[in-house]
């Protein structure tokens, strides 16, 4: 975040007639010498962005002003924009901008105005085209300023002009020089009208008209975004290019020892065909360490398969190498996507959002089983049996909960052994067994008087 004004502000009055008043008055005031342009805010941007009724004009004069240029055009409509634009000194560059409500007021204006003299200057007014739409429509781009290199050191601004000079009119002619005076070997030259300097451009493209031991290019003078908008498309293409012809043939190697350098990796691989680069990768602020990494191209695509069916997991130097093709980013991150698609796909649908281990889910209710000590009762939880920590052990003198109901504990008796049983179930019962089968299965079990395990019987 630069803090820096973006240029434009917003004022919101409580009545329109101060607005109004506001806009006739202080619209195009000079504001630390930049004209301040003031309109009505519209929310709706499609009409500004659309470039409905926007007009074109050029061969202004120096004294034209935006002022002017409203008061100008203002007879044939209602203006929503209106500007004349400036360089960083604040002078005008000789064209503007108006901006009409409709489409029909724009047209009027372009048909009344386009030829006539302002400030004894013939002007141009037009339909306003975007830079995009006017590429598309002309094939190539008008302009009036040349960029100039490999220009030799001795060449003077006026020996430049001079030479350009044969070609049209000049309004300015510079070769571009560093702190010291001297020529940094490329500079402008600006014509009054396009045609003189696309016809300077195609004559002395490629010709020694200063002589030396380059030959002179002279195009088009671009702006600094254009230029690197140009640069990224080639270098994108070159590495395309480069990787579909290396797609097959080059080799990532991985787990290098220290002491592997360019030429150790060479020799390990030129057994298996011809190499045409071999290359271990290397610290940036440190090159004398490497970063365990290289590559190594092939002149064929079976002389790398060869070598990664040979070479992939053998010792070089004192590590095992991992050898395999080299995939280019996008692939890697292509697949790196896939494998993380499934690994989401693998994860359980259902995951219990406890507390803790083996603590029952909201709403579930508990089920009690007799079992264990007097006074302490086992609750188990339905489909967690089998869970670590599973089982709780009730405090002595709490209630415990039996078929949904909370009993209250038996105080603990060390003389009385017999166990406590929900809902009068007697010891040796089975649920739903009647009370005269338990008695029956009782007497049954109980041994003979003198048998062995029989009360007073001598062991």
């Amino acid at each position: 975040m630069t803090r820096r004004s973006l240029g434009y502000a917003y004022v919101n009055f409580h009545n329109v007639v101060d607005a109004e008043r506001a806009l006739d008055t202080l619209n195009y005031t000079a504001v630390k010498g930049k004209a301040c342009r003031i309109m009505w805010k519209h929310r709706d941007p499609s009409m500004r962005k659309s470039g409905q009724g926007n007009i074109f004009i050029k061969n202004l004069d120096k004294n034209v002003d935006t002022r002017t240029l409203h008061d100008t055009f203002s007879q044939f409509g209602n203006i929503l924009s209106c500007k004349v634009s400036m360089d960083d000194q604040c002078s005008s560059r000789g064209f503007g901008f108006v901006q009409f409500e409709t489409a029909e007021e724009a047209n009027e204006a372009i048909a009344k105005v386009n030829g006539m003299l302002l400030e004894d200057k013939r002007l141009y007014v037009g339909p306003f085209v975007p830079r995009t739409e006017r590429d598309n429509v002309t094939g190539e781009r008008k302009f009036s300023n040349v960029y100039v290199k490999n220009i030799p050191e001795d060449v003077s601004d006026e020996k430049l002009k001079e030479t350009f000079a044969k070609y049209g009119e000049i309004t300015s002619a510079v070769v571009m020089r560093k702190p010291d005076g001297t020529s940094r070997g490329f500079g402008f030259v600006n014509f009054k009208e396009t045609e003189q300097a696309k016809a300077a451009a195609d004559a002395l493209n490629g010709q020694k008209p200063f002589g030396g031991d380059k030959d002179l290019y002279a195009g088009r003078a671009e702006k600094e975004s254009e230029r690197k908008e140009k640069l990224r498309k080639k270098y994108d293409a070159i590495r395309l290019d480069r990787l579909k012809s290396n797609q097959l043939v080059n080799l990532y190697i991985k787990n290098l020892d220290d002491n592997i350098d360019d030429e150790k990796l060479r020799t390990s691989f030129e057994q298996f065909g011809t190499i045409t680069s071999a290359k271990v990768m290397r610290d940036k602020d440190r090159p004398e360490i490497s970063k365990g990494f290289g590559f190594v191209c092939f002149s064929a695509p079976e002389e790398a398969t060869r070598a990664v069916t040979a070479m992939n997991g053998q010792m070089l130097g004192s590590k095992p190498i991992y050898v395999a093709l080299h995939q280019p980013i996008e692939i890697r991150r292509q697949m790196q996507a896939a494998q993380n698609a499934r690994n989401q796909s693998m994860l359980p649908r259902f995951q219990m959002q406890v507390g803790g281990p083996g603590m029952p889910m909201p709403g579930m209710a508990p089920m009690a089983f007799p079992g264990g000590r007097p006074g302490q009762g086992v609750f188990m939880f339905p489909n967690m049996g089998q869970m670590p920590g599973a089982q709780f052990r009730q405090p002595q003198g709490q209630f415990r909960m039996a078929g949904g109901v909370p009993q209250q504990q038996q105080p603990r008796n060390n003389n009385n052994r017999q166990q406590p049983y929900p809902g009068g179930m007697q010891q040796g019962a089975r649920p739903g067994m009647p009370v005269q089968a338990v008695g029956a299965a009782q007497q049954q079990a109980r041994p003979a008087p003198g048998a062995p395990g029989a009360p007073g019987a001598r062991q």
